[in-house]
């Protein structure tokens, strides 16, 4: 633990991050936080305290990796087939074994959608592969996943589905501190010549991109 350093009966450790956070040191107490700007031999310039949870919020601004967020999978059909309007994180609830196969990657959102029943939102076509060790303790890889919202938004996108006519679109999956994460895409469907233009724009991008660096080369 060479990045560790204990003064005054205090451990102190460093925030591992770039931009405000550089060389910035922090002590763990039982309800808090502290952040030092320097530490050095007997030099320590204190910089604010923190609750546990500002702790984590601050430092979650900095960067995706500081915030514990690994992507798994992303729907790169939904970007192609619509409009994303508007997005939304959700949880999720899985079982075990699926937890674990997501982890490894095993899971499609290629023909994933979402609607609301009872007042409760699931996710439809999703699929997650039977855990390789899961044995008997393997669920149905289309199962509908129910989706964790504040059931008020769950009631607002249910109407903007309704009246506008929009869909509802898981877009990724991802961890975030360890916590599986859906984010859904509030989206209204591409008439076949949105889709051509689309392609014709991606095509003559990846031509660009391919001239310049032919040029710079």
């Amino acid at each position: 633990m060479a990045d560790v350093k204990k003064l005054n009966n205090k451990c102190f450790r460093p925030v591992k991050k770039t931009g405000r956070f550089q060389n910035t040191w922090y002590c763990k107490l039982r309800y808090h936080y502290e952040l030092y700007l320097t530490l050095d031999k007997n030099i320590i310039i204190p910089v604010q305290s923190l609750s546990r949870r500002q702790f984590r919020e601050e430092v979650d601004k900095v960067s995706p990796k500081a915030a514990g967020i690994k992507q798994i999978a992303q729907n790169k059909k939904a970007y192609h087939d619509y409009y994303i309007l508007e997005k939304f994180e959700a949880g999720v609830e899985l079982f075990g074994t699926e937890v674990k196969s997501i982890r490894a990657g095993n899971i499609s959102l290629k023909e994933a959608f979402c609607m609301v029943k009872n007042g409760e939102l699931f996710a439809q076509g999703m699929r997650i592969s039977p855990y390789e060790k899961g044995n008997i303790f393997n669920r149905d890889p289309m199962r509908p996943k129910r989706l964790l919202m504040h059931k008020r938004e769950i009631n607002r996108l249910y109407g903007r589905i309704k009246q506008d006519g929009l869909a509802l679109i898981p877009l990724s999956v991802y961890f975030k501190d360890s916590r599986v994460k859906i984010e859904l895409g509030l989206a209204r469907g591409k008439k076949l010549h949105d889709k051509r233009e689309s392609d014709a724009e991606k095509s003559s991008q990846r031509e660009m991109d391919r001239h310049m660096k032919s040029r710079i080369e």
